[in-house]
C-alpha cells in the first residue's frame, strides 16, 4: 500500500484502454446546454453514468433540479469517512458547447471518441469531460489502493457551465451543508503550456456589455449626404480609441488594477506563455507595455472588441448607415470591482464629447474574479505535490486568464480553491476538432491520484 501503487493503478487505468473506454461513453451524451432539446442528455449523464460511477466507490448520489431556469439539474455526491478529517470539495461540469457537426475536420463525429495520433477528438474531451473523468477516476485508485480516502470528499456536477452557470450561487447557498468544505479540488481549463503541469487558485472575471450609436432611421445616400450626415461608424471607432490604443493599452485607467501584488509577480516570473504547436503567435507589441505575457493574461485587465457592426458587412450599400453597434469585454482581476466599470466609461466617454455612445450591460451572466495568494500553505502543497509526481516544478497561476464560476465557492462557501488543468491552450475548445493530448490525460490520472492521496496523508493546514 503506497503513493507509487495507487499511481501505477492509474497508469494501468490508462495504458489497457478502461479511460478511453470511459470517456468514450461520456462522449456519446449530447450534453449541449445551449440545446433545449438536449436536455434529456443532461440528466442522463447524471444519473446513467456519474451517479453509478460514485455510487461504486461508496458515495450517496442525488441529482437536484437547479433553482433559475434555464440551468441544468446538479448532481451532489458524498463519501464521509469521520468527523475531524479534511473535507475537500471536487466539481466538474457534464455541459458542452454545440456539437457544430458537419464542421469537423475528416467529418468526425463529435459525439465519438477518436484516437489520432496523440490526439482524442470529441464534443467534451478538453472541455470538462475528460478533466472531470480524470478526477473522479483518481479518487478510485486512492480508494483501491489504501482501503479508504482518508478525508471527507464531496463532489458537485454542474450541467450549466456553458450558459454562465445560471443556478449555481443559487444552488451553493442553498445546500451549503452537503458542499461545504475545507478546500476545492477541482479541473477545468488549459495548462500554461502542454510539458508544464500547472495550478492556478482563481480565475480572471468576465464583464460583456455593447457600445452603440443610434443617429437616425434608415441610411441615406452617401453620394448625396455624405460629409453631411455623422458616421455612428466612424463615431464609434473613436470613441473606442479613446478607450484602449492602436497598440492594446487600455487608456481608460479606471478599469486596470493600480499595480501587480509582489506575490503575483513572483509566482509569474518563470511562466512562459505556450498554447502549444498549433497555437497563434503572440503580438510581443500588444497590450499593457512592460508587463510580461503571463502578467498581462494572469495579472492585468484587458479591453476586447469581441463584435464590430455598422450598416450591412456581408451587403454593403453606397449609403450612410443610421446605427453602430461594438460587443465588448472586460476580463478583470480581484483588483478591481466590476460595478465601476460601466459608470467609468460612461463618464469617460461624456467628457470626450460622445454622449451619443450609449454603454450597456449585455444579457450574459457576469464572471466574478477570485484568487488565492500563491504563497497560500494550500497553494504550496498543491504545488509540492504536482512536483512529487511529475519531477517536474510546475507552474503556479494565481488566476486562469479566462472565467470559470469559481466565486460561488471562494466566495459563496468561503474556501480555498485549487485548479489542475489536464488541457492545453490549442484545443480548440468551442470550436469544431476539440481534443485532448494522450500525455497530458495520462499524467493527469497520475498527478490527481498522487494528490488525492497526499490529502488523505499529509494534508495542508485547515483554515479556521
Amino acid at each position: 500500500m503506497s503513493r507509487a501503487a495507487a499511481i501505477a493503478r492509474a497508469h494501468r487505468h490508462f495504458d489497457d484502454g478502461t479511460f478511453f473506454a470511459d470517456l468514450k461513453r461520456r462522449i456519446a451524451f449530447h450534453t449541449e446546454s445551449q440545446v433545449p432539446e438536449s436536455r434529456p442528455h443532461l440528466y442522463g449523464y447524471l444519473r446513467e453514468e456519474i451517479g453509478p460511477k460514485l455510487s461504486a466507490l461508496g458515495y450517496r448520489t442525488k441529482v437536484h433540479e437547479n433553482p433559475v431556469v434555464p440551468g441544468g439539474p446538479f448532481l451532489t455526491a458524498e463519501r464521509w469517512e469521520g468527523e475531524g478529517l479534511p473535507t475537500v470539495l471536487t466539481y466538474g461540469h457534464g455541459d458542452v458547447v454545440r456539437g457544430q457537426e458537419g464542421s469537423w475536420a475528416e467529418n468526425r463525429d463529435p459525439w465519438m471518441l477518436q484516437k489520432v495520433g496523440e490526439r482524442w477528438y470529441g464534443r467534451g474531451t478538453a472541455d470538462n469531460k475528460s478533466q472531470h473523468s480524470i478526477n473522479l477516476a483518481a479518487l478510485g485508485f486512492v480508494l483501491a489502493e489504501r482501503g479508504r480516502l482518508g478525508f471527507n470528499s464531496r463532489i458537485l456536477i454542474e450541467t450549466s457551465e456553458e450558459i454562465g452557470s445560471p443556478g449555481l450561487a443559487e444552488f451553493c447557498a442553498q445546500a451549503r451543508d452537503e458542499l461545504t468544505a475545507d478546500i476545492l479540488i477541482g479541473s477545468d481549463g488549459p495548462r500554461l503550456s502542454p510539458e508544464r503541469p500547472t495550478i492556478f487558485m482563481g480565475t480572471r472575471g468576465a464583464l460583456n456589455f455593447d457600445l452603440t450609436v443610434n443617429l437616425r432611421k434608415g441610411g441615406h445616400h452617401s453620394g448625396n449626404w455624405g460629409g453631411l450626415l455623422a458616421n455612428p461608424g466612424v463615431i464609434l471607432a473613436h470613441a473606442i480609441a479613446s478607450l484602449i490604443d492602436a497598440k492594446g493599452r487600455v487608456l481608460l485607467r479606471d478599469i486596470v488594477p493600480h499595480s501587480i501584488p509582489n506575490s503575483i509577480r513572483n509566482a509569474l516570473a518563470d511562466c512562459e506563455v505556450s498554447g502549444g504547436d498549433d497555437a497563434p503567435a503572440i503580438d510581443p507589441w500588444w497590450g499593457e507595455p512592460g508587463l510580461t505575457a503571463a502578467e498581462k493574461v494572469f495579472a492585468w485587465n484587458t479591453f476586447e472588441v469581441l463584435a464590430f457592426s455598422t450598416g450591412n458587412p456581408l451587403k454593403p450599400v453606397n449609403a450612410v448607415p443610421p446605427t453602430a453597434s461594438a460587443h465588448c469585454q472586460i476580463r478583470f482581476t480581484v483588483d478591481r470591482d466590476p460595478k465601476t466599470f460601466l459608470p467609468a466609461i460612461r463618464r469617460h466617454l461624456d467628457a470626450r464629447g460622445f454622449p451619443m455612445v450609449e454603454v450597456k450591460a449585455s444579457k450574459e451572466v457576469i464572471m466574478h474574479a477570485t484568487r488565492v495568494d500563491p504563497d497560500h500553505p494550500a497553494a504550496q502543497w498543491a504545488a509540492a505535490s504536482l512536483e512529487a509526481t511529475t519531477g517536474v516544478k510546475p507552474a503556479v497561476l494565481p488566476n486562469l486568464g479566462g472565467s470559470l464560476p469559481n466565486d460561488c465557492f471562494a466566495d459563496t462557501l468561503g474556501m480555498p480553491t485549487i485548479w489542475v488543468p489536464h488541457s492545453y491552450a490549442a484545443c480548440s475548445q468551442h470550436a469544431p476538432n476539440e481534443h485532448v493530448l494522450e500525455p497530458l490525460l495520462r499524467e493527469g490520472l497520475a498527478i490527481m491520484t498522487g494528490l488525492f492521496w497526499d490529502m488523505g496523508e499529509a494534508p495542508p493546514p485547515r483554515e479556521a
